[in-house]
């Protein structure tokens, strides 16, 4: 199982954070030990002082898929649930500004938490879904599937150009405008469409 993050796919995000805005998707990835399991806490790492949250939408691969056209993307996911990619902001300004990659500031242990999984069918259109993280119950970040500048099937057909997906891979779509740090007893809550899709207490 791999994890598939995209980045910069909300253009007030991009703003936020004074990056570029790209002619075509930002990938990176995450390996399997970064999954945070369902039911743990999140316990801030050593090595930063400045952990932030990013919600996410996120899809489950379920069947191998290479080079896939757009228009068959849909076939390969079922679920879709709401997801946090944890960021080391401090480590990845200093990795950015070297000109390096940043995966000790993305894809650290237990830097991607999910919540529960919805099948796609009972949300209706998938791209004018609507979603929140709310930190100790002020709303903190609210997106909408429709303003992303890649919708779901997009990014399906143009990381599998690159990657064999395969069964259980998960693909990060992106997080919008709002980002900010946790610290040690913030308690994140998630919601898809007025769902609570998952609570999360930082340690």
């Amino acid at each position: 199982m791999k994890i598939i993050c995209v980045g910069r796919n909300y253009t007030e995000h991009i703003a936020e954070l004074q990056n570029e805005k790209p002619d075509t998707p930002v990938i990176f990835m995450k390996p399997d030990t970064a999954l945070l399991k369902n039911g743990l806490d999140f316990y801030l790492p050593e090595f930063s002082s400045e952990i932030h949250h990013e919600v996410e939408l996120v899809v489950k691969i379920c069947k191998v898929g290479k080079h896939i056209a757009q228009k068959f993307a849909h076939k390969y996911y079922t679920q879709v649930s709401l997801g946090i990619d944890f960021t080391a902001r401090d480590l990845q300004r200093l990795l950015k500004a070297k000109g390096l990659p940043w995966e000790q500031a993305k894809a650290f242990d237990n830097s991607a938490f999910v919540g529960r999984w919805l099948e796609k069918d009972s949300l209706g259109d998938l791209n004018d879904i609507h979603f929140s993280l709310s930190k100790n119950d002020q709303l903190v970040q609210l997106g909408h599937s429709a303003k992303m500048l890649w919708k779901i099937d997009e990014l399906i057909a143009y990381v599998s150009k690159f990657f064999t997906l395969k069964t259980g891979d998960l693909i990060f779509t992106g997080t919008p405008a709002g980002v900010s740090q946790v610290q040690s007893g913030d308690f994140l809550q998630g919601h898809l469409n007025d769902q609570e899709i998952f609570n999360l207490s930082i340690k």
